[in-house]
């Protein structure tokens, strides 16, 4: 399993490889964390995926220049959806929007720690009675899952997606996107555990 200084040093190798001007590098970054911007920023702009798109758009401009700044300290997608978050309140203000008062359960500091910690917080919901609690825990974990994964567990179970069908969206043969699946499945019930000390039960069964 990947620890987190771990994380933190791949995370400043490919910064630093993106803020160089590297190509592949950007190719990379851009693959893995566009879409996972994407589907941060539409559970908070009501849904609404052009809005998601121009947030995110808007944020990958502002990373690009700012990526030299970045210097490990949080994970990078920790990093990332900051300036997405502000971004979303800009462009809410710009509109003139009315903004959330309430934090989302996942922006809260404590569940962002446990985030970047995925092993060993103290963090402990008060309470997992409500459904839409719930829904929060499972986005904020399927959030930080790897691309592939995420993408493979929202087609198969929220989509319906055949295996055949995620095959093709992730470029790999059925075998293939089966072993993802599992994988998947198995990296989500652990995250979830671990940043919520509750089982998920069947989500993803």
């Amino acid at each position: 399993m990947t620890t987190s200084t771990n994380r933190l040093d791949e995370d400043r190798s490919l910064a630093k490889r993106v803020a160089s001007g590297d190509q592949a590098a950007f190719d990379e970054f851009f693959h893995e964390y566009f879409p996972r911007l994407y589907r941060f920023s539409l559970s908070r702009v009501d849904n609404d995926p052009s809005f998601a798109e121009e947030v995110v758009q808007r944020t990958m401009c502002i990373v690009v220049r700012k990526m030299g700044t970045y210097r490990g300290e949080a994970l990078l997608f920790t990093w990332l959806c900051q300036i997405c978050r502000n971004e979303i309140t800009a462009v809410l203000r710009q509109k003139g929007a009315h903004l959330e008062e309430q934090l989302p359960i996942e922006d809260h500091p404590a569940v962002q720690a446990a985030l970047e910690s995925i092993s060993g917080t103290d963090y402990r919901p008060e309470s997992i009675q409500s459904r839409s609690e719930i829904v929060a825990f499972v986005r904020a974990t399927l959030d930080h899952l790897p691309t592939n994964y995420a993408t493979a567990l929202e087609m198969k179970y929220i989509n319906g997606d055949s295996v055949a069908e995620i095959a093709k969206a992730l470029g790999v043969g059925e075998k293939a996107a089966e072993s993802i699946l599992s994988r998947a499945r198995a990296a989500f019930k652990e995250g979830f555990k671990s940043l919520w000390d509750f089982e998920p039960g069947a989500i993803f069964e």
